[in-house]
């Protein structure tokens, strides 16, 4: 199973919200990502995730997206992202579960479990589901339960190798997702910081995720000739 996080995306230009020069600097958290944004000024929101969405329609999967995506030639490959954007379903891994939602999506106001594909960049005020209300980003916003936490913590419960990739692993609940690994299964932490507290026993790729990934899948591919 992979672990991806907003490093990973950042290597396609993709801009995180603890970078000083992203789009969150200009427009804080609390103003377009919280339930109470969207009741307060839900065009402002939907202005602001359609400058993410084009974001995401511009970059492109880099050399980790695209390492995860082979690795599926030689082994049974899980992604449990907690990124928004389709780069690792662009890349080819067909099966991605992501944490915190997807910017290509949208969903009803009033009936979560019905999702749809954004038609381009843009999400407009007057697009509404079936039942008649507006229709809001397919995001997991601050303050609102993660719905996907126990199908992702069941994938790293029967993993049997974890790869953490481009998360500084401080984001809860997801951080947490870590417990659940079996105490003998291999982690790998692809990431160029030092180790985190309490992750000792991880083979650290002190890496960039667009070099560490393809340095891993080597090695892991060569480990399938000692079987």
């Amino acid at each position: 199973m992979v672990f991806s996080g907003a490093g990973e995306s950042a290597e396609s230009g993709l801009r995180t919200f603890r970078d000083a020069d992203g789009l969150w600097e200009r427009y804080p958290i609390e103003e377009v990502a919280t339930p109470e944004a969207w009741e307060r000024d839900p065009r402002k929101v939907l202005h602001f995730y359609d400058l993410r969405r084009a974001q995401v329609l511009a970059a492109k999967p880099n050399a980790a997206h695209r390492t995860i995506a082979e690795l599926e030639k030689w082994f049974d490959v899980d992604v449990v992202t907690q990124n928004i954007d389709d780069l690792h379903e662009r890349a080819g891994s067909t099966r991605v579960l992501h944490l915190h939602g997807e910017v290509t999506m949208a969903r009803s106001t009033v009936d979560p479990t019905f999702i749809t594909p954004v038609n381009g960049p843009s999400l407009r005020w007057g697009e509404l589901c079936p039942l008649g209300s507006q229709l809001r980003p397919h995001i997991v916003w601050f303050g609102e339960p993660v719905p996907m936490i126990e199908a992702a913590a069941e994938l790293v419960a029967q993993a049997e190798v974890l790869i953490v990739v481009g998360t500084s692993l401080q984001v809860y609940p997801a951080a947490g997702l870590l417990h659940y690994l079996n105490p003998t299964a291999p982690l790998h932490l692809v990431d160029p910081m030092e180790l985190p507290p309490g992750l000792g026993r991880a083979t650290h790729w002190k890496q960039k995720a667009s070099a560490g990934m393809p340095a891993l899948a080597s090695h892991l591919i060569g480990t399938l000739s000692d079987r």
